[in-house]
């Protein structure tokens, strides 16, 4: 990787780290937070094992929750941002355009285990797959995709891509609040963070016992779990806390 690892243990320690290590870059930079730090940047579906194919999770969910869905998906790639929503697994990595809400994600579970911040550069990441931004830094609609579209995915049985990194149209409010983009991935279950000479990728260690420290500092810059959880259950479980 570009940098070695790094201890993050306060919301400064974060700011000032990033300010010293993104000198230089310009472009996008994408975040995302992993509880623990062993886990690698893989996608649910190849999380598990499991013989079950991407086309049957989507025959499935679309046998049931049809009559559920207030939106009338015409995308074959609509259906899986819903699934990733709903938990379902599926080829998408959610990633954040802020530090702060992918360090909440880092530090939200798992409070015996080291976490980790993960920090991407996409437009480099998206070089392995040979796209090209049309203007400096662009980031490609994920629909401009095809070669990682559900039906291309299945289709095509020799065709091996790695991971790419796509924006869609936030059209939830918990997309909208968590900054959220993506990266999708192909038949092979490639690690980001093993691609290449790994210059596109790095990450911060978050110690366990910084946890609930950073938690705090995080919900008094206004970053909690309603505010990127912008529902009643989200409501619930704060008031729980708080009693």
């Amino acid at each position: 990787m570009k940098y070695r690892d790094k201890k993050i243990n306060s919301v400064s320690d974060l700011i000032s780290k990033l300010k010293d290590d993104c000198v230089g870059i310009e472009g996008p930079i994408w975040f995302r937070g992993q509880s623990q730090k062993d886990h690698k940047l893989l996608p649910s579906l190849y999380r598990k094992s499991t013989s079950v194919s991407e086309m049957t999770l989507v025959k499935k969910f679309k046998q049931n929750a049809t009559l559920l869905v207030t939106t009338n998906y015409s995308e074959e790639f609509d259906w899986l941002f819903i699934m990733q929503h709903h938990g379902v697994p599926t080829r998408l990595l959610d990633w954040s355009e802020s530090s702060l809400i992918a360090l909440y994600f880092a530090c939200a579970n798992s409070d015996d285990k080291d976490g980790a911040l993960w920090i991407l550069l996409p437009v480099e990441l998206n070089k392995h797959a040979s796209i090209e931004p049309d203007e400096t830094y662009d980031i490609p609609g994920i629909t401009e995709l095809e070669n990682y579209s559900p039906k291309s995915y299945h289709a095509d049985r020799t065709n091996v891509m790695p991971p790419a990194a796509a924006i869609t149209t936030r059209n939830t409010p918990r997309m909208q609040a968590q900054q959220g983009t993506f990266t999708i991935f192909h038949k092979k279950r490639t690690e980001i963070e093993s691609l290449g000479d790994k210059n596109h990728v790095w990450r911060y260690i978050i110690p366990a016992d910084s946890k609930q420290n950073i938690l705090r500092e995080l919900k008094i810059c206004g970053i909690d779990k309603f505010q990127l959880f912008p529902e009643l259950s989200s409501i619930g479980e704060t008031l729980n806390k708080e009693l």
